[in-house]
This record gives structure tokens, sequence and C-alpha cells, in this order.
């Protein structure tokens, strides 16, 4: 079976690295017209233009209001959206300064649910319309070191949870993807930041991790964007409202 993405058109926030990049690179593959974003809109243009005559790059900045509008102008009406922003900085749960809780809620939550708001409209008219978010398997298991992303992914799932219930009728689905420790420049960050606070190196760090995965190896880009792609498709029309793990069977939870 194959996902054909053609005559859609996607915004995928975060598309110019790592797992956003991989599913902007996946929808394109699967004849998609696919809007990515970055910070920069140099670095975005660059992205898009690795993926062929249908894709764009425009800036956009989630921790801004103003940023996320002209983004959603830009794109214009689609037909999917992707929720990715990028992850807080670690750290203990102690210590979190009001600045910081402000400034990730901002551009983890409120930035994401406004985008939502700018597109969701149009596809609720047309009947058809596929939001999918790139969540954190934090929201199953609380990861240590990552305080702020445990807190405020779990507010972002719910909302969506309520969300895909509001919105299945008019053809809406609204799913989550849960990595596991998919190989990105973030999750370098994560095993660095945890080599200096337990004093270790990345080498028993990366090993350590892998020998908690039963498939004893972290997980690729790719594999992560096809569960994207196929999220995105039509033949996932009955599928809504679920959190799906892309973890190597890490998470232990059953639920």
């Amino acid at each position: 079976m194959q996902f054909n993405l053609a005559g859609r058109r996607a915004l995928v926030l975060g598309g110019n690295k790592g797992i956003g990049y991989g599913i902007a690179r996946g929808f394109a593959e699967a004849g998609a017209e696919v809007f990515l974003t970055s910070r920069s809109v140099a670095d975005a243009q660059k992205a898009a233009a690795t993926l062929g005559p249908l894709a764009q790059g425009v800036a956009c900045d989630t921790g801004s209001l103003d940023s996320v509008d002209a983004a959603c102008a830009a794109a214009g009406v689609v037909d999917i959206l992707v929720l990715n922003s990028g992850g807080p900085p670690p750290g203990s749960a102690i210590g979190v300064s009001p600045e910081q809780w402000r400034t990730s809620f901002e551009s983890m939550f409120v930035g994401l649910v406004r985008a939502t708001d700018n597109l969701l409209p149009r596809m609720r008219q047309r009947q058809h319309g596929r939001i999918l978010a790139v969540i954190s398997s934090g929201v199953i298991e609380p990861i240590p070191n990552l305080a702020i992303s445990n807190a405020i992914r779990p507010a972002l799932t719910g909302w969506l949870k309520t969300l895909s219930n509001e919105v299945a009728k008019d053809g809406v689905t609204v799913n989550s993807i849960a990595p596991g420790r998919i190989e990105t420049d973030r999750l370098k960050q994560i095993d660095t930041a945890n080599a200096t606070k337990q004093n270790k190196s990345m080498d028993d760090i990366r090993a350590a991790a892998m020998a908690r995965i039963p498939a004893g190896r972290y997980g690729r880009i790719e594999e992560f964007a096809a569960a994207a792609v196929f999220l995105a498709s039509d033949q996932a029309s009955f599928t809504t409202g679920s959190i799906v793990r892309v973890d190597g069977g890490q998470i232990a939870s059953t639920m």
C-alpha cells in the first residue's frame, strides 16, 4: 500500500531540520506541496530547496503570535498541519524561572494552538484535514532531566485529544506522534546534558540508553516520518485522537 499525498498542501512547523525536516521530506516524496518553517527564513528556504519545486520555506517563531500568523497566511489553505516546536533546555523540575516557564509555554503550546486556530476553520469547511503534533514519550513516561517538556507537552496532548473529539465529524483528524530516541541534533543535546550531569562519557550514555530500547538502537528520522505520512493520508481517515509511538518499544506502559 502506498500513501499518495498528491494535491495536498502541508505546513510543517520547525521543518528545516531533524524530525520536522524528515516529515517535510516524507510529505514531498508522497507528492504533497510543502511549506516548512524555521525561525530563519534563509534556513527554511535552504531546506525547502532540497525537497523539489513544490516546497517553500517561510519564517516562523512559534513563540511569537505575529510570526505564527504570518506563516499561516503565507501557506494559505492547507490540508495538513504539523505542530512541531523546538524542545526546551534540559533541566530538573526545581529552580526553573518564571520567565523560562512563560517562554516555553508560549512556544510549545500557545503558538501551536494559534496556528491551529488559524488553519482549522477552512479544514472544517472543506470537510477534510489532518493535524499532527510531534510530542514526546515524556507525556506517557516522564523523562529524567526534561522537566519543562514533561510538564508542557502533556498539556498540549490533552488539548489535542479534546480537539479531536470536537472536529471528527467534520472530516478532520487530530493525532500525536511520540518519538522515542530518534537520531537528531536534539537527542545529541539531551545525551550531552545527561553525560555532563552524570559525569559519564557520551558512549556510556548512549550504550545505557540503547540497552533500555527493545530494538537495541536509536531510531532513524525516516522511520518516524513514515508514521506522519500515514496519518496524513486518506487511509488514516478513521484514526484520530491517538498517540502513535515510534520508539522501538522503549515505553513500558501499555496505555
